[in-house]
């Protein structure tokens, strides 16, 4: 209960909110592309003998390149952002297990965080009118808890409910303990692996007797307007709605003109603050994208305009 009350009152971001529009940064993995990174890279001083191939697990480099990933950040809050996202959109021990990483879960949390809170306070300390926040990534894992990974078998599943809070929880006590100011679970496309994450997230912040708020952003799959696990906006709105969220919202997967129209019944229906995070449309045959930064602007105004 007295979590509860404290969720219910009104936070610093939400007083913003209550004036302005808040920006989120842009995408991690293409900045972090820029650098032509090795093997030897992502092994860093720490994982040298590690027997397990490292090179694309960008979320480790939070702690064998942290330079980079602070300047990404600071990068992204030079341009304008209010908001970025630490590097650890796959921390979980589940994601964390396909290097062999999974003892490294919570360290990966808490230094993306911190990171990222470095970066955050620097740029707040030179521009306190315009205070920047931390948003500790919470990826939906690479695994779901309600679609069988087996078509001749539909009962059978991968991961349990009760593994995905345990994974969550270790994640979010790093996000937590980095100075994250906000947990934000995105590209949910299975709305149960999402409520094992907000209910982690209410767990840990009653154990450590704080309280963030939790944003929440789901990804459309295809032009049918559904997540993967089969739900439209409205129905992955209300299946969310039990929780005292700070938002809810889309990201990736469609491009900003696509979105709309779920951005739209999501605005129609919640009662808490939207958000959306598109990326450039969807891939071409070649793998590309089509949608220039011109069409997203134009496209991302009608978002603003509404």
């Amino acid at each position: 209960t007295r979590l509860y009350l404290h969720l219910f009152s009104m936070t610093e971001i939400e007083k913003i909110l209550e004036d302005r529009i808040l920006i989120l940064d842009g995408a991690m993995g293409t900045m972090i592309q820029k650098h032509p990174l090795k093997e030897e890279d992502f092994r860093g001083d720490i994982l040298m003998d590690h027997e397990s191939s490292l090179k694309g697990n960008n979320d480790l480099l939070v702690l064998t390149q942290p330079d980079i990933i602070r300047d990404i950040h600071k990068t992204y809050f030079e341009a304008g952002a209010d908001i970025v996202e630490t590097n650890t959109f796959s921390g979980t021990s589940i994601a964390q297990a396909d290097y062999s990483l999974e003892h490294l879960a919570y360290d990966i949390n808490f230094y993306g965080a911190k990171i990222a809170r470095e970066a955050a306070d620097e740029i707040t300390a030179k521009e306190p009118h315009k205070p920047r926040f931390v948003a500790g990534s919470i990826g939906p894992t690479n695994r779901t808890a309600s679609i069988s990974p087996d078509v001749n078998d539909p009962g059978k599943r991968n991961v349990t409910f009760d593994e995905l809070v345990e994974a969550y929880k270790e994640q979010v006590s790093g996000l937590i303990d980095g100075g994250s100011h906000i947990l934000l679970v995105e590209t949910v496309f299975d709305t149960l692996n999402a409520k094992a994450a907000i209910f982690a997230c209410e767990e840990v912040m009653e154990e450590k007797e704080v309280v963030l708020p939790i944003m929440v952003s789901g990804t459309i799959t295809d032009a049918s307007g559904r997540t993967l696990s089969g739900q439209t906006a409205e129905a992955f709105l209300i299946s969310t709605s039990h929780a005292p969220i700070l938002s809810i919202g889309l990201n990736c997967a469609l491009g900003a003109k696509e979105l709309t129209p779920y951005l739209q019944v999501l605005s129609d229906k919640a009662a808490c603050f939207i958000s959306a995070h598109p990326n450039a449309g969807l891939p071409n045959e070649f793998g590309g994208y089509d949608e220039s930064p011109e069409d997203m602007q134009e496209n991302v105004k009608t978002f603003l305009d509404r």
